[in-house]
């Protein structure tokens, strides 16, 4: 029974502990985009896809040190939307909230998709849509129960992934060491550079892997929205988003370099897992099943994390700060905002509905989607950080300890790399579509804006929740 309409982020409970933070940083980024989407864009690019992934790495590493800077500045409902609202107008915080939600509902539904793809592997007479309903009614009552329990399942399934992929990386390394194995006679570290080069195909296949990169790495902004549910965040998130670069090395780039180095790159193919191609080589027992089993919770954990918890706490935000109807800011007795959940699921179900006529390209239409659309979030994440740095500068604001490097010059750097993946999405037609679909979009952003302006807030700029933050 929903008790009350709170007005703060306090009102949630705080039940997510450090491994759990941590967690959702992991299990957030790591889903369909490395598992599947790998194994196309090593088909088209080889092993530079590898330098793809760090230089996607790095930027979006400062776009998160820059939330980190405002999340130690001061906690507001919402995250990276409240601080659109805050920084750069009511109009952004309405517009940020809502396309995050879109953004992860999208996603929701092609990790449902994927999902009814894996089990087929093992019941091939099981429907597709069967399967991701089955999928979206487990995750929906986790959510629904408490966000500890959403936390732990979450935890647990972000875990299998990083088993799975520091399994793959130390039978590689064994492979290649000591030649154990059926890979054993071909598998070499020459393999990155000796078919074709490590630029086989030379730099632009290599740039146009970009989009399905970025998408890999879609939800790593999720540490901006857990902050509210967070034990001692003014540890926990600066300790998660410093984590990051060493999570993107040794599960991205480590994984690649593993796999490349074992398998060449000219037996990958678009629409297998690069992983259940390398293990399938390597010739361990079931071991197309065990990568199978870690792509479906990668799927899962991706719904879960995204899909679900994400979009009800957005949509949250859009009825406390007026750019939604008010019940969909009440929370339970467990403070979990159910109302948002329910709408959340509902809207996702439209997936469902769509698994059992999908055409072969929505896969691929639904990532640039949601691509496009989280370039737009980061963007805000950038100048609503700017802006702030602008404040501070001018003694309006407090200065924090926790602070992005080199800003605004890498703020600046971010901002011109996003310009270029935008352009890459606009150069070929299978992507084309995500900006028709994001300029439909954000049209329709503008013409509800009218409807909510009245009561859309301001949000309260207060002193930040940790004090010796703005002291150390």
């Amino acid at each position: 029974m929903v008790e009350k309409l709170p007005d703060q982020a306090e009102d949630y409970q705080r039940g997510l502990g450090t491994r759990q933070i941590q967690m959702l940083a992991i299990g957030g980024t790591i889903g369909t985009g490395l598992f599947l989407g790998a194994g196309e864009n090593i088909a088209k690019a080889g092993p530079s896809l590898i330098l793809t992934y760090a230089v996607a790495g790095l930027m979006l590493f400062f776009v998160m040190r820059a939330l980190g800077e405002l999340l130690s500045y001061r906690r507001v409902e919402g995250g990276f939307a409240g601080y659109a609202r805050e920084f750069l107008g009511p109009f952004w915080g309405y517009a940020t909230t809502w396309t995050y939600w879109i953004i992860w509902v999208t996603t929701g539904m092609a990790e449902l998709t994927a999902a009814g793809t894996y089990i087929q592997k093992w019941w091939p007479g099981v429907e597709q849509w069967q399967t991701a309903l089955v999928a979206l009614i487990v995750l929906f009552v986790v959510n629904l129960i408490s966000v500890k329990l959403f936390g732990e399942l979450e935890f647990w399934f972000a875990m299998i992934k990083v088993a799975a992929i520091v399994m793959m990386i130390l039978v590689g390394i064994g492979v290649l060491a000591f030649g154990f194995s059926d890979a054993g006679d071909t598998a070499e570290v020459q393999n990155l550079w000796s078919h074709g080069g490590f630029f086989p195909e030379g730099v632009s296949p290599m740039v146009m892997t970009l989009q399905m990169v970025m998408f890999a790495y879609l939800g790593v902004e999720l540490v901006g929205v857990t902050a509210s549910e967070a034990k001692d965040p003014e540890k926990n998130i600066p300790r998660a988003i410093n984590a990051l670069p060493l999570r993107f090395a040794l599960f991205y780039l480590g994984s690649l370099l593993v796999i490349l180095a074992v398998v060449p790159w000219t037996e990958f193919k678009g629409g297998a897992s690069p992983f259940v191609l390398a293990f399938d080589k390597i010739g361990i027992p079931g071991g197309g099943d065990i990568v199978n089993f870690v792509v479906l919770t990668a799927a899962l954990s991706s719904c879960n994390a995204g899909g679900l918890y994400s979009t009800s706490r957005m949509l949250r935000t859009a009825g406390v700060n007026g750019d939604g109807p008010k019940a969909v800011a009440a929370l339970n007795g467990r403070g979990v905002p159910v109302l948002t959940l329910v709408i959340s699921t509902l809207v996702m179900g439209i997936g469902v509905v769509i698994n059992a006529v999908v055409p072969e390209k929505a896969f691929e239409y639904i990532t640039s989607v949601s691509t496009g659309g989280a370039i737009l979030v980061w963007t805000v994440i950038l100048v609503a950080h700017m802006a702030y740095r602008r404040k501070v500068a001018a003694g309006a604001l407090p200065k924090v300890s926790y602070r992005m490097p080199w800003a605004p010059y890498t703020n600046w750097m971010v901002l011109a790399f996003f310009v270029f993946v935008t352009v890459t999405i606009a150069w070929e037609a299978d992507t084309r579509i995500a900006l028709y679909v994001m300029a439909g979009w954000l049209a329709l952003v503008v013409v509800g804006w009218p409807i909510v302006r009245r009561t859309s807030q301001t949000a309260e700029v207060g002193v930040p929740l940790a004090e010796e933050s703005t002291t150390a």
